[in-house]
């Protein structure tokens, strides 16, 4: 029988603290959501590695430190609401619930919208409603929204999606720039979003968020 609780204590201890990370609305969602539920069943292994989680399609569960640290610079507070972007099997809905108001959580995969259900409800994160439609599109009837998280990697952002961002919002992107990952905070000023440096990190660029080849004859 794993010992996922001693695992939990283990991740934190080890892959979130020594990232500088140390709100405890951050370490206790972290401590507190079970990870390896929210993993395909053969992968739970594997779900406190330091590593991200392969979902298929191009799509992973953040590895714990990206998150803590995306989490962490977004300052996320108790009344705000969130819009999660890619959310899989839950995970990272499942910890934000536990820091904000309410998280609108969008995923284009039925089977994982329906997995995602089942796992949210057992764990009471009933301050999560899950959108299903295409990932560039958001959830606009839902917003608009003080925070929005991308659970990937993109080299394009949709202006579907800034839209959606509150006047004065955060958003979180991992920007893939080659092989380097960089994430920065867009802060929405004015109507426009103004970025900032936050930390290197790596994860498959989303579908739908490439960049766009310029069509050459």
């Amino acid at each position: 029988m794993t010992d996922y609780a001693a695992r939990r204590t283990m991740m934190v201890d080890t892959q979130v603290r020594p990232s500088d990370v140390t709100k405890f609305p951050i370490i206790d969602a972290m401590l507190s959501v079970p990870r390896e539920q929210f993993v395909p069943r053969p992968l739970r292994e594997a779900a406190y590695m330091g590593e991200n989680v392969d979902l298929g399609g191009g799509r992973v569960v953040l590895e714990p430190r990206t998150l803590a640290k995306i989490l962490d610079a977004l300052e996320i507070e108790g009344d705000d609401l969130v819009l999660d972007i890619g959310s899989g099997l839950g995970y990272s809905s499942a910890v934000v619930a536990r820091m904000a108001e309410a998280v609108v959580a969008v995923e284009d995969d039925s089977d994982m919208v329906q997995e995602a259900q089942r796992v949210l409800a057992e764990n009471g994160a009933d301050n999560v409603i899950l959108h299903q439609g295409e990932l560039t599109q958001g959830a606009p009837d839902h917003g608009p929204y003080d925070v929005i998280t991308i659970q990937g990697a993109i080299e394009h952002l949709p202006t579907a999606l800034t839209d959606q961002l509150k006047e004065g919002g955060r958003i979180a992107c991992l920007f893939m720039e080659g092989s380097l990952g960089v994430v920065r905070i867009g802060y929405k000023i004015d109507g426009q979003i103004n970025w900032r440096f936050a930390f290197n990190a790596g994860a498959p660029v989303l579908p739908g968020f490439e960049r766009h080849a310029a069509f050459t004859l």
